[in-house]
């Protein structure tokens, strides 16, 4: 898990209300991870339900994502961060967390697009940001997005709502987007002396499209779309 895939995550649950259960889908702590993977303190007093595909730290409940042993709509929210690109059955997967949402259930996605190949046990997708906005379109409402060079994005994210979509959403998603372009702009603002000298070296020396990848790293952008209309959010 990245520090930005956690800030998406907790913003999500500090500008909506994440109705119960919650349950996350690849909660297992790997090596290096421990308690910094930890979720569960983003929804106090909400029973929190890790799963995984094998048994360990985090993990609460082993379940596969792609055949998920609970019944239809007994969800409140899911959280999937970092853990689509690790699902070989990767349609299914969303056809499965659509279908244990209740109504009004959030659904909570992120994934890497521009990143190294890394088997927790195995690695087999990346999703473009219009690939995952159209795993999303069975939600009401939605918010997608990417994080970095718009060419070629190194991380995409989204937050999906199960019909019938909310009053305020689209305020709220609007929110989320400012928010999380605001902690960007503070997470560069403060990085160290010697990450912002050596980012600055690496803009002279790369590549073209190695050098976008650098200045755009902290740039987000996003799409809101709610029952069938669409306008650029934040």
């Amino acid at each position: 898990m990245r520090d930005h895939n956690k800030a998406f995550c907790r913003l999500v649950a500090e500008n909506f209300e994440c109705p119960g259960p919650v349950y996350e889908f690849g909660s297992y702590q790997v090596e290096g991870q421990l308690d910094y993977a930890d979720l569960r303190s983003m929804f106090p007093g909400r029973e929190y339900v890790g799963c995984d595909m094998r048994p360990g730290p985090g993990v609460d409940r082993v379940e596969d994502v792609s055949a998920i042993s609970l019944g239809d709509e007994t969800a409140g929210t899911i959280l999937c961060i970092e853990t689509f690109e690790h699902v070989f059955e990767v349609r299914r997967a969303f056809d499965e967390v659509f279908r244990v949402l209740k109504p009004g259930g959030l659904f909570v996605i992120t994934s890497p697009l521009n990143f190294r190949i890394h088997g927790y046990p195995d690695d087999y997708w990346r999703m473009t940001p219009n690939c995952l906005r159209r795993m999303m379109s069975p939600y009401a409402a939605r918010l997608t997005g990417y994080q970095g060079y718009h060419k070629f994005p190194h991380s995409v994210m989204a937050l999906g709502v199960k019909g019938p979509s909310p009053a305020g959403f689209a305020r709220k998603a609007d929110e989320l987007a400012l928010a999380y372009r605001a902690w960007l702009r503070k997470t560069e603002e403060g990085l160290p002396l010697t990450e912002k000298v050596r980012r600055g070296l690496s803009r002279v020396y790369r590549s073209k499209g190695e050098r976008y990848q650098v200045s755009d790293y902290y740039s987000a952008d996003f799409t809101l779309d709610v029952e069938g209309q669409l306008a650029n959010a934040g």
